[in-house]
């Protein structure tokens, strides 16, 4: 058994033509594929569908309830904030998402920028570029100090899949690992208050979803309470951290560098206080932490997956 009509609303955002979508096919007959789909062409686009396919376009209470025929929103990605989960529930329309797919990949992108900022090769980079090692009178250029991870501290916040396998790879680099109470969380036995566990840790990584309660959660207050060498670390939410407080710490030494995976908006057109180059040791890269092929293919898998599930009249990875 399978549905007869399936829209992916922006295909471009998850597949790069390298990926494996038979799965798809299995459980859907006809599949109509948008690369991207603006917000105006959302209603036409999914009014006869059957299951629809989205990352990060929204589907709005108006455009679900002209969606007569919807059963299933697979989201293509694990935070749902982009479908009115509630809507979706008074119009008997299942919503699915994706968790666990891009674990292996994020961990992967937290130490690429760890190990970055601590052995600080965009500085060395840039010194060869330059002919610093041409000119040198030594065998070796040693103007940027590097530091080792072993016996240093890395906190995290939030301690779920992401920061989870994070914490594991910390521990076989020899570092030791501390976790704070995520705000808005369950108080939990053996997890530090954020404000105790700022001055502790040699590097900070951010792994918690983005909520009224971590919302801000890093802002100046909290990069003051941070040892000057220390690194932060943000492949989740851009909104979780005060850009404009960061960029102002970097330039201060009020800490020792940042890898930012994320912004608060996407993509910034409008400019974002962290894309100055003149910004000392910080590392921005295009929300591309969980993009690893295996990973997208992953989620594609699941995608299919939870189609499969919603046909046999089971709940797989339901969030409403």
């Amino acid at each position: 058994m399978s549905l007869k009509n399936g829209v992916l609303l922006d295909l471009a955002t998850i597949d790069r033509d390298d990926l494996d979508l038979s799965a798809l096919a299995g459980v859907c007959e006809g599949w109509r594929r948008h690369a991207y789909t603006e917000p105006a062409e959302v209603a036409a686009r999914i009014a006869d569908a059957e299951v629809v396919v989205t990352n990060k376009v929204v589907l709005d209470r108006q455009a679900l309830s002209g969606a007569r025929s919807l059963r299933l929103v697979c989201v293509a990605a694990t935070g749902t904030n982009n479908v009115d989960l509630e809507a979706a529930r008074e119009l008997g329309i299942a919503v699915a998402n994706v968790a666990g797919y891009a674990t292996p990949s994020v961990v992967q992108h937290v130490f690429s920028l760890i190990l970055a900022l601590t052995t600080r090769l965009p500085e060395y980079q840039r010194a060869i570029d330059a002919g610093a090692w041409q000119r040198h009178d030594s065998f070796c250029v040693m103007d940027y100090p590097i530091r080792e991870l072993a016996g240093r501290t890395l906190g995290i916040v939030g301690l779920g899949d992401l920061g989870g396998g994070v914490a594991r790879v910390a521990e076989a680099f020899g570092m030791k690992v501390l976790v704070a109470q995520r705000p808005g969380g369950a108080l939990r036995v053996g997890r530090l208050m954020l404000e105790a566990l700022l001055p502790r840790v040699d590097v900070l990584s951010l792994h918690c979803p983005l909520t009224e309660a971590t919302r801000g959660l890093i802002g100046a207050r909290e990069l003051g309470l941070m040892r000057r060498d220390a690194l932060l670390i943000n492949t989740a939410r851009g909104g979780i951290v005060d850009e404009q407080a960061l960029a102002e710490a970097l330039r201060a030494g009020t800490i020792g560098g940042a890898g930012v995976d994320v912004l608060s908006a996407e993509p910034p057109r409008a400019g974002n206080p962290l894309l100055d180059p003149t910004i000392p040791n910080l590392i921005v890269t295009p929300h591309i932490a969980w993009a690893s092929r295996e990973a997208r293919q992953r989620m594609v898998d699941e995608i299919a997956a939870n189609i499969s599930a919603c046909l046999a009249g089971t709940s797989r990875n339901r969030v409403a």
